[in-house]
């Protein structure tokens, strides 16, 4: 049962993955007439953000906002496409720098567990592996092994109402702004939509591997 779900897990995030680089791909060939770079620039000016910077990174859908460097990095596509899907990425990278400057709770949550959660996820792999095998000899070290995970399984599930709430912010911006309008702010949506899906599966997955090893460590007990 418990292969059968991890497969489908799977399967589900191949199917989401897809259809996120589908729908990415068909937005990005709908053309506005702002780049992603521009689109950032004006969001965080309306919004009354001036100290975060608007730059480029590397790599295809690596867009991200920094709080701690107060930047929101757009990969090379977003920075310079003038598509709705550009201006819906660069959007809700700066949905999270609004997120930052009014203290939304649920940001605020999750940035305080990085610290704890960088930790677990350096560590975690290896105390269940050594877990699992040294049992019979230390067998608590596979519960703690279990709570470091359920760290992490904590934050991907906090993840979820921040990336939902600065989706929402990106597209209520760009149609209150007048950059997209109509069938144009639907696209956004959907684009915005597909992304949010990743996140939930990345949950659903880590919920899942989260209860194989709890059910581990208590037959074992």
């Amino acid at each position: 049962m418990v292969y059968f779900l991890f497969f489908l897990i799977s399967f589900i995030t191949f199917l989401v993955q897809n259809s996120l680089k589908k729908k990415f791909e068909k937005y990005s060939r709908v053309p506005l007439p702002i780049s992603g770079a521009q689109v950032a620039q004006m969001m965080l000016m309306q919004n009354g953000i001036n100290d975060v910077v608007v730059k480029p990174t590397a790599g295809s859908l690596t867009d991200f906002f920094d709080p701690t460097s107060k930047s929101v990095n757009l990969s090379e596509a977003v920075y310079n496409q003038y598509t709705v899907a550009a201006a819906a990425v660069a959007a809700h990278e700066c949905g999270h720098a609004v997120q930052h400057r009014v203290g939304y709770s649920m940001l605020v949550l999750r940035t305080k567990l990085v610290p704890a959660v960088s930790f677990a996820s350096k560590w975690v792999t290896w105390i269940l592996l050594g877990g699992i095998l040294i049992f019979e000899f230390f067998p608590y070290l596979l519960g703690v092994g279990v709570v470091l995970f359920a760290l992490t399984t904590l934050f991907s599930v906090i993840t979820l109402p921040v990336e939902i709430d600065a989706s929402r912010r990106a597209v209520r911006w760009l149609e209150t702004a007048g950059i997209t309008q109509g069938q144009t702010t639907d696209y956004a949506r959907d684009a915005l939509k597909s992304a949010a899906y990743t996140y939930v599966v990345a949950a659903l997955s880590s919920m899942a591997t989260l209860f194989y090893y709890a059910r581990v460590f208590i037959n074992r007990n």
